[in-house]
Formats: structure tokens, C-alpha cells, sequence
């Protein structure tokens, strides 16, 4: 039997974005050579928040971008059942831009190194960072380590974070710990 516990939720989550958001500004000042990129398939509905408020902060549009890694990912030819590949949708070249790299929960890393892969075919930025919500310790399998984090969570290996968005259907954003 899973035991769920309740990690983050409204209106926690809107101050953590908030937070967040504040943080990018004090780095990044005013995003003349940034853009973010939200990691398919569930990172780009933490990335549209995290927008919506640095949008609403700074005035203007900061570029956005969504990226799926599908392909590049180190597991892909060793599944028993082909992973779907989702929507990249990257409408600006990253070459010499500052990329904020934005996804829900960092596990063991892999999936960011995909996505550092895959980003290759739309330029080499001048820096990536990389932002997450849900930081899950004790868990990686490569050295990575994110430049901003929503909430640090230790976690054992038979564990999973599950993030729940209003935009997926969800009756309300919530993030558990499955397990």
C-alpha cells in the first residue's frame, strides 16, 4: 500500500514560485540575454508559471521555450515499450544566451544531461542553469546539482514525487511523496 504525504500546495506553491521568480531577477537583472526552457513532459507547467511571473514582474515577455529529450535520453533503446516523444517547441536560437533550463523534480540527474544533449541542436549557450521545483536528495546518479530550488526533499529510492497541476486536470496543484 503507497502512503502519501502532502510536500507543497497552495498557497505555499504560489510563494515558492514567487520566490523563485524574485531570484531569477536578482541573477539575470533584465533577461536581455536569457531565455528559459521547460523540460517535457510535466516541467513545462512549473516553466509556464515561473513565466507568468516574470512576465508579470518585468513587464515584457521573457522568451520561452519547451524541449523534450526523449531521444537523447540514456535509456531509450532499453525499454521493453518505446517512449512517446513530446513537443519541442524552441522559437529562439540559444547560441551565447544566458538558458534557464526549468523542470518539476530533479531526481537522478538524467534527464537533465538529456537535455543538455538535446539542446545542442538549437546552439551553445553561454551558461545554463537550471531550475526545480522539487529537488529530491539522495537520489542522483550523476553530478548534478540545480542553481535554484523550490524545496529540497530527502527521499529513499523507492520513493517518487508526484506533482499534481490544475492544468493537468488536477483539482488542485499539490506535490506528494509517493511511497
Amino acid at each position: 500500500m503507497n502512503q502519501q504525504r502532502l510536500i507543497l500546495s497552495s498557497p505555499l506553491l504560489e510563494i515558492v514560485i514567487s520566490r523563485l521568480t524574485q531570484e531569477l531577477i536578482e541573477k539575470h537583472q533584465d533577461f536581455a540575454n536569457s531565455v528559459l526552457l521547460g523540460m517535457q513532459p510535466r516541467g513545462i507547467f512549473f516553466a509556464e508559471r515561473v513565466s507568468r511571473e516574470l512576465n508579470r514582474a518585468m513587464g515584457r515577455d521573457i522568451p520561452l521555450g519547451y524541449l523534450d529529450a526523449t531521444f537523447y535520453r540514456d535509456d531509450f533503446r532499453r525499454r521493453d515499450s518505446p517512449l512517446r516523444p513530446n513537443t519541442t517547441h524552441v522559437p529562439f536560437l540559444i547560441e551565447d544566451k544566458r538558458v534557464i533550463l526549468i523542470d518539476d523534480v530533479l531526481a537522478t540527474g538524467r534527464m537533465v544531461r538529456a537535455a543538455l544533449d538535446a539542446m545542442a541542436a538549437f546552439g551553445r549557450p553561454r551558461q545554463v542553469e537550471l531550475l526545480v521545483l522539487i529537488d529530491r536528495r539522495y537520489n542522483r546518479d550523476l553530478p548534478i546539482k540545480p542553481d535554484y530550488t523550490g524545496k529540497r526533499v530527502n527521499t529513499l529510492e523507492s520513493q517518487r514525487v508526484l506533482v499534481e497541476w490544475t492544468e493537468q486536470g488536477a483539482e488542485a496543484d499539490r506535490i506528494w511523496l509517493v511511497g
